[in-house]
């Protein structure tokens, strides 16, 4: 397969949280004198986060929201349903995790990102980055020593759209100056990663390592699911 462009996903592609959120919630929360349970906050944050994100669709732009103003509400609320009320906490909490999560020290790199990084270079293969995130992805990516791969960063707070949004990919293909058919996309879902890809003409692979992507198929073919990045290394060469 001859590509010029390789668009990747971050969440769940390149780098995942390096504990849940719970237990970094939790962790942040004890250095403020509050004890709340991990696997209480795990929860809370899962309804938090749905409705947030319902209410206020990619980080409250259109409602006139900034990203951070949205996390700081989404992790308040992640602790007001575990019982956590008192402002004089929660701001302290929010702004700090906020913060946090903009740094190395929340994420890690899956093991087998960096070598295919570079083995695509080798190749001569350009490569951005399209993904539903804020824009701290700059400065997540630069302190996870990813930034330097990528020609462009796409986030979906930049383009005002997120994915399966047909527009933030087409966006990345303007960017680069490249034709659907000569770009391919990597991302683990389905839905906003693989079929979003390829309705716009793109090549599509989704990524998924701890299971048998049973969930998918007659939807991905097998040939473009990979179990680890090596797979797409001897696919391109």
């Amino acid at each position: 397969m001859r590509l010029h462009l390789l668009t990747w996903d971050v969440k769940d592609t390149l780098l995942r949280a390096r504990r849940p959120v719970g237990d970094l919630y939790s962790s942040e929360a004890r250095k403020h004198g509050v004890q709340v349970k991990a696997e209480d906050l795990n929860k809370s944050f899962a309804e938090a986060y749905r409705t947030q994100r319902k209410s206020f669709p990619n980080y409250g732009l259109a409602q006139g929201l900034s990203s951070k103003q949205w996390w700081v509400d989404t992790v308040k609320q992640t602790f007001r349903l575990c019982g956590v009320s008192e402002d004089r906490v929660l701001s302290p909490v929010a702004e700090k995790l906020y913060r946090d999560f903009a740094s190395a020290g929340n994420w890690e790199t899956f093991a087998d990102v960096k070598g295919a990084l570079d083995h695509c270079n080798k190749l001569g293969i350009r490569m951005g980055v399209i993904s539903n995130f804020d824009r701290r992805l700059e400065q997540v990516l630069s302190s996870c020593e990813l930034r330097h791969y990528f020609e462009f960063v796409l986030t979906s707070e930049d383009v005002g759209v997120t994915k399966p949004d047909q527009r933030i990919f087409r966006a990345a293909l303007e960017m680069a100056r490249v034709e659907p058919p000569q770009a391919a996309h990597i991302g683990d879902d389905v839905r906003k990663d693989y079929l979003a890809a390829r309705s716009v003409g793109m090549n599509g692979f989704l990524i998924r390592r701890d299971d048998e992507a049973l969930d998918v198929e007659g939807v991905v073919p097998r040939v473009h699911i990979l179990h680890s990045l090596q797979q797409l290394c001897n696919i391109l060469e």
